[in-house]
């Protein structure tokens, strides 16, 4: 419980340290109106803004806005919140309040002033816990404190992609050190065949979830090993196996020195498989069985989610890398080299095959699971050699469709709006069709006037995101035209992806005699805005990074189509809220879900998508668009053709006169009852709160039963 006496600085604080601040639009007011100007500087950490106010100034401006109450308010919220005792999960989930999920995952996106994320596995995982904390599911999370993050991403003047790492501030965030029962630091250790691997522990709330982060940065740790945690996704093979065995192995003993035993093992994609290995051990340490039945019983409270539709996606080892880094394990373990290396074999006797994270995961798993249906499919295919005796489709490999949680990206004025002509307490009925039926009751000047506000505040976020660009690159031109750079009047499409060649970010540019004069048009034009990095070793997603600021820089359109510099969670928020119309163009069926898309849905835009991960599940010829029917060719080239060409035909024929068709009071009506079908048919189903409760009732339960049976 918290302590409700003391100042309002205080309360601020208390505000701040817990991330339930960044779905709560409220908290966020408060801070702007202290300081627009520093709330923005501070790239809305509320940390560093109050270690940059003055206490007395914080006291000046509360009582001149009259902001105490709001304050008061707010933190009363938040600890009603922690402290609400009937929840979706004390109901339904009751069996894992003594013996918890834990969710591992190699990275966490959650706000853009916590940057250990890359994109959307980051932020799935993210919304995930944010979700659980919600329901009220007994759940922790186990990641890697990354203190140089991704990277930021800038552009040279011929766009090229330069990547930046700057060190976090630790003192700037909600992170305390995770501390034992007797009251000191956790500090885990890991043996590998020529040294061990040290890590402190962080801890830092979300909502009612617990986040532990595992630092490598410490005494003991050679300079090699400091810097291990230093960049999410960084270094090579040596360093991707020293990474993942801190995640699962230095996180499961993390767990244990907290006294602290999971009911569910959930681990989100392969990264972090090792944990399964390490809850072997300790079966076999604490209760004195053989290899064989520890991994039984593991197994039966293990589940594992697969995101990764392309081959190159799924970590493999070479033997002699496993050994230097696994021996000492495999030694507790009471394993030959060979009988450790088949645990990750699809072929375990094949000594060429190296050592696969995804397949020791698969393995080992009492459930598995796609992000969605498609996905299931491809995943199946990909590993229906490990079940060769089965038909391809029972091959268990399920899937639960990946969600987004609402509250976090939904902007304040739609959900204002909500508010008002839905339910006042809609997002507790989000996962319910019938609240969603009564968005036909909305006004459609009223909706549409909303998502314009929306659209208004994305192209100024964009002027001044162009603006910064163009001062560091001396780009006159940009600078003393600024103003005229997008038009809040002209159909504005989003593309913001990360940047590899089966995404395709640049499908849409492969023909600018079909393209531009559709952004030229003096009636109804296009503009669009694009954002997306390359991973720093991936050089064909910089070229086609290159080609698109290519394309763009032609004097012609560059005023209505132009690329935003460094993607990340605070540039995706404004592009999903403010767009009228999201692009998505991957080569199917690669896309695994591509989540980005649905958070459109709520915030009054539009899709238009092949028909691939989550949108063909999800379309029904009323709710969006779709490029093409859903056909693959073997040739990828001719289906990029294929592609690019039912593309452009559904702008020119569909998406741009709908949208043109506007009536006496300049409302686009066939659009807007568009956009109402969309929320109608999507905002009940493609969120997080029911993908938690699917996870919940399909995986979590059965496996927490389990464990209850062993330990009975």
């Amino acid at each position: 419980m918290m302590d409700t006496t003391g100042n309002l600085h205080d309360r601020l604080r208390c505000l701040a340290d817990n991330l339930w601040w960044t779905w709560h639009p409220e908290v966020i007011r408060i801070f702007t109106d202290l300081d627009p100007h520093l709330w923005r500087e501070v790239d809305h950490n509320p940390i560093r803004f109050l270690n940059q106010m003055d206490i007395k100034d914080i006291e000046h401006r509360a009582s001149e806005l009259v902001l105490h109450s709001r304050i008061n308010h707010t933190f009363r919220r938040l600890n009603e919140y922690l402290e609400m005792s009937e929840t979706w999960g004390s109901i339904h989930c009751g069996n894992l309040c003594s013996r918890p999920v834990v969710y591992f995952s190699a990275e966490f996106g959650l706000h853009e002033s916590l940057p250990i994320y890359s994109g959307g596995l980051g932020v799935l995982a993210g919304d995930h816990l944010k979700s659980a904390s919600d329901l009220g599911i007994p759940l922790i999370g186990i990641g890697l404190l990354y203190h140089q993050g991704y990277f930021s991403q800038r552009l040279t003047e011929d766009g090229w992609q330069q990547e930046a790492y700057t060190d976090l501030n630790i003192h700037q965030l909600p992170l305390v050190p995770l501390l034992n029962p007797d009251g000191k630091p956790v500090v885990v250790r890991v043996d590998t065949r020529d040294s061990c691997l040290l890590a402190r522990v962080w801890q830092l709330q979300v909502g009612r979830v617990r986040l532990l982060l595992l630092d490598s940065n410490v005494e003991g740790n050679s300079d090699e090993d400091r810097g291990l945690t230093s960049r999410l996704y960084g270094g090579n093979e040596r360093t991707r196996i020293r990474q993942e065995l801190l995640l699962g192995i230095g996180g499961a003993r993390a767990l244990q020195a907290m006294n602290v035993f999971p009911g569910v093992l959930h681990l989100n994609e392969g990264h972090s498989a090792f944990a399964i290995l390490e809850e072997i051990r300790r079966a076999m340490e604490s209760d004195g069985i053989p290899f064989d039945r520890a991994r039984r019983r593991v197994s039966l409270y293990t589940v594992f989610t697969t995101h990764t539709p392309v081959e190159a996606g799924h970590d493999r080892f070479s033997q002699e890398l496993v050994e230097e880094h696994l021996g000492v394990f495999r030694e507790k373990l009471g394993l030959s080299l060979e009988a450790f290396m088949a645990l990750g074999r699809v072929e375990p006797e094949n000594p060429k095959e190296p050592f696969c994270m995804t397949v020791l995961a698969l393995k080992n798993s009492r459930l598995a699971n796609a992000v969605s249906a498609i996905h299931g499919e491809v995943s199946r295919r990909m590993w229906h050699s490990l079940w060769p005796n089965r038909p391809e489709v029972e091959v268990p490999i399920g899937h639960i469709t990946n969600g987004v949680h609402v509250l976090s990206w939904i902007a304040p004025q739609m959900h204002r709006l909500f508010q008002t002509r839905l339910a006042y307490d809609w997002p507790n009925r989000m996962t319910h069709p019938d609240l969603w039926e009564k968005v036909f009751d909305i006004d459609d000047g009223e909706l549409w006037e909303t998502h314009q506000i929306l659209k208004m505040r994305l192209i100024n976020f964009v002027r001044r995101r162009l603006f910064q660009q163009a001062e560091r690159l001396g780009d006159r031109d940009t600078i003393e035209n600024i103003e005229n750079i997008l038009d809040p009047q002209i159909l504005t499409i989003g593309s913001a992806r990360r940047l590899t060649a089966y995404k395709r970010g640049d499908l849409i540019l492969s023909n600018p005699k079909r393209l531009f004069p559709l952004i030229t048009d003096s009636h109804k034009p296009i503009q669009i805005v694009f954002a997306g990095k390359a991973h720093p070793r991936d050089d064909e997603g910089k070229r086609i990074l290159q080609r698109i600021i290519k394309q763009i820089s032609n004097n012609t359109v560059r005023h209505r189509v132009v690329f935003v510099e460094d993607y990340d969670y605070n540039v995706a928020r404004h592009l999903v809220q403010g767009v009228d119309l999201w692009l998505n163009t991957p080569r199917r069926p690669l896309e695994a879900c591509g989540t980005s898309g649905q958070k459109v849905v709520l915030n009054g835009g539009l899709n238009l998508s092949i028909l691939d991960g989550w949108w063909n599940e999800a379309y029904n010829g009323r709710n969006g668009f779709a490029i093409g029917f859903g056909g693959m060719h073997d040739d990828p080239e001719v289906q990029y053709q294929r592609d690019a060409e039912y593309l452009y035909g559904a702008l020119e024929k569909e998406v741009i006169p709908l949208y043109y068709e506007v009536g006496e009071n300049g409302i686009p009506h066939g659009w807007v009852q568009r956009v109402k079908e969309s929320m109608r048919s999507l905002g009940w189903r493609f969120n997080a709160d029911r993908m938690v409760r699917d996870y919940a009732q399909r995986f979590y339960l059965p496996a927490a039963g389990a464990t209850s049976a062993q330990t009975a």
